[in-house]
């Protein structure tokens, strides 16, 4: 842990400008004086009215300077004087990657693969900590819906109001994906970017090499999970809400949609992330958040210390001895010039 000391707030410094307004009164006073004096009697007969000038006398202005410079340090230590305290803390960034393709309506995963995906993201969330989340939906296309945050009830929020036709583009683009991830992550470290692909894992765009490629060029792990069964289930298509039919090919056959587990499993190990089985509830959430903790990078942090450690009574002790020295060898006895 590192330290840095700060002397309050910096425009208290502004005090400091006491010093050269005193040395201008002071120089200004004794050129007054000194014109006064010649005035008055001439240079031969000036040591024997006012005194000899002695060495001591001639750093006295010097002292009252250094004096009020001390005591507004000292001032301006007591007025705001923090300390600035730098911390390494286990932090991460991760972007949630939700496929929002029509194939995620297919109800082989109760109550549909999208649903599930969206609960598994809703509960990861109570298992993270310290982290900054994002999401990022896709089907042939990838949108941004809520920045790096770490405002969770936020995302909850977002998330319970995703559905298929939030994207009028379909089909399923992980590069696209991928490629909005790396637009989020711009000012974020690369080993601190972390995305959790949630999906069935089909890419009818084949672009699973591409947004691999990506992926490890921008320093990206990807924890991919898989939601679907092998058996697959037809495709629901609705319009406002209400159930029209399945999706047909154009043979006039039902289709019928599988998980494709290859894509999602290449992009995790690709990037030394993990894939995960996303059926279970339960099982997915415990897994998603072992893999997000276990390689959080580590990220400094400053902070303001309220418990601030203050050094004016060195600098008022400085103020102070300076002020005896003029107030025990001054010729003129006291404080005077």
């Amino acid at each position: 842990m590192g330290m840095n000391l700060s002397l309050g707030n910096s425009w208290y410094l502004i005090l400091l400008l006491l010093v050269p307004l005193l040395g201008v009164l002071i120089g200004g006073f004794l050129r007054w004086r000194g014109q006064v004096r010649s005035e008055f009697a001439e240079p031969r007969f000036q040591e024997v009215l006012f005194g000899k000038t002695q060495g001591f006398s001639k750093v006295i202005p010097t002292l009252y300077l250094l004096a009020v410079a001390f005591l507004v340090l000292a001032l301006v230590d007591v007025l705001g004087g923090s300390q600035r305290i730098k911390t390494e803390q286990k932090m991460s960034n991760v972007l949630f990657m939700l496929d929002v393709s029509s194939s995620m309506n297919a109800q082989d995963v109760e109550p549909s693969r999208l649903s599930m995906g969206k609960n598994v993201l809703i509960n990861v969330l109570q298992n993270l900590e310290n982290e900054r989340v994002g999401i990022v939906v896709f089907a042939a296309e990838g949108r941004s819906i809520l920045p790096l945050t770490t405002d969770f009830t936020a995302v909850q929020t977002y998330v319970q109001g995703i559905e298929t036709s939030i994207l009028q583009n379909q089909g399923t683009d992980f590069l696209k994906a991928m490629e909005e991830a790396v637009n989020k992550f711009k000012n974020i470290p690369k080993g601190s970017r972390q995305v959790v692909l949630l999906s069935d894992g089909e890419d009818n765009e084949t672009q699973q090499k591409a947004a691999l490629k990506l992926a490890k060029q921008e320093g990206i792990r990807v924890i991919s999970v898989g939601i679907g069964t092998d058996q697959g289930a037809p495709v629901p298509e609705y319009l406002y809400g209400q159930l029209l039919g399945y999706k047909m090919a154009p043979s006039g056959e039902t289709v019928v949609s599988q998980r494709q587990e290859k894509a999602l499993e290449a992009l995790a190990q690709g990037t030394g992330g993990v894939y995960i089985q996303g059926n279970s509830l339960e099982n997915a959430v415990q897994e998603i958040s072992r893999g997000i903790k276990e390689n959080s990078g580590s990220s400094s942090l400053y902070v303001d210390s309220q418990n601030a450690t203050h050094y004016y009574q060195y600098f008022l002790g400085v103020a102070i001895g300076l002020f005896l020295l003029i107030l025990l060898f001054n010729p003129k006895k006291g404080f005077g010039l």
